[in-house]
């Protein structure tokens, strides 16, 4: 119990620093282990990359059984149409920390070009709204704790529009997007305390290694946000017969962010966000993909309370209609 409630005072000690800063912030983009099987998320120009009717989804569940924590449900369906020349995509996501809550929907479109004779190269576009609900007047502040930012509650809706690039065949994929252009406002304040969504750049990159029953496959992204410095995602699959994927990753972050904004702490330190990641994915059929992530996070959030070294679970679900069963075989790995 007492562990409980230090955890729950030290949580939200770091909201309240977020929040009160005198610096602009913005909300941080969704984070995933999996995003290379989740890249609508990151890039419109995914969409109909697959070749078939595909639908994903993914729930991440990131310091588990602490008070608060980040809890990320994305949901995305996309096909090619047009004799594949189009790509069309649907996503839809609840993102929930804290007192804060986002809901929203993205269509995506998907020019594809055909370059080689496997390779398609896609410029994408997406557009749509995002519900943003910041519940401050809930949080408990103690006696001895007041800020003018906790005052009223925040709700808005929130339109905005992406963009991106990627470059595909059945072994390998380079990208970059932007997912969403428009910096729009959070909060109404007219001074140095406005908090402002800020764009994310990313840069993705992944290939197959190996034509027997046992493959290698490399991939990593880049993330970069202005005032929050670089994040890199470094990860291998190893593949057995198509079917069973052992996977580890390592993300490395200069600094910890969320909200666009180095983490510092009350006590005046840096909140680093190093973790390593394990994952396993399974083809259970020919169109149905379970995936499966553990991260192991390594910060110093407190030096005497390591509470963030709680496990994140991550689960992914795929399922591939396809429009012809030669499609369905066809191994695509990304």
């Amino acid at each position: 119990m007492i562990n409980l409630i230090k955890q729950k005072y030290a949580f939200l000690l770091l909201l309240i620093a977020l929040i009160s800063s005198s610096k602009t912030w913005a909300q941080q983009d969704k984070l995933f282990s999996q995003y290379m099987f989740n890249m609508m998320a990151l890039n419109p120009a995914y969409a109909g990359s697959r070749d078939v009717l595909s639908a994903t989804a993914l729930y991440r569940n990131q310091w588990g059984g602490m008070t608060g924590a980040p809890q990320t449900a994305t949901f995305s369906i996309d096909m090619p149409v047009n004799r594949e020349r189009v790509g069309l995509g649907l996503q839809l996501f609840n993102d929930q920390i804290g007192l804060e809550n986002w809901t929203g929907a993205m269509l995506s479109y998907a020019f594809r070009i055909k370059v080689g004779e496997r390779s398609t190269l896609a410029l994408g576009l997406q557009g749509g709204a995002m519900s943003f609900r910041w519940d401050l007047a809930k949080a408990d502040l103690g006696n001895n704790l007041s800020d003018p930012a906790f005052a009223s509650n925040v709700s808005k809706i929130l339109p905005n529009f992406g963009t991106g690039i990627y470059l595909s065949n059945d072994r390998s994929y380079l990208g970059v997007s932007v997912p969403y252009l428009i910096e729009n406002n959070l909060n109404d304040y007219d001074n140095d305390q406005r908090a402002k969504v800020r764009r994310h750049f990313y840069a993705m990159a992944g290939f197959v290694i190996g034509k027997n029953s046992v493959k290698l496959k490399p991939s990593m992204m880049a993330r970069y946000v202005n005032g929050a410095g670089l994040s890199l995602d470094g990860n291998l699959n190893l593949w057995f017969n198509d079917r069973i994927a052992f996977g580890a990753s390592y993300r490395h972050n200069r600094f910890s962010t969320y909200a666009g904004k180095i983490q510092q702490l009350p006590d005046g330190s840096v909140l680093r966000g190093d973790a390593l990641v394990g994952m396993i994915e399974l083809q259970l059929s020919d169109q149905f993909r379970l995936g499966y992530s553990y991260d192991w996070t390594r910060n110093n959030l407190n030096q005497s309370r390591k509470f963030l070294n709680i496990p994140t679970h991550e689960i992914m679900l795929r399922y591939e209609f396809g429009f012809s069963k030669s499609k369905i075989l066809t191994p695509r790995y990304f």
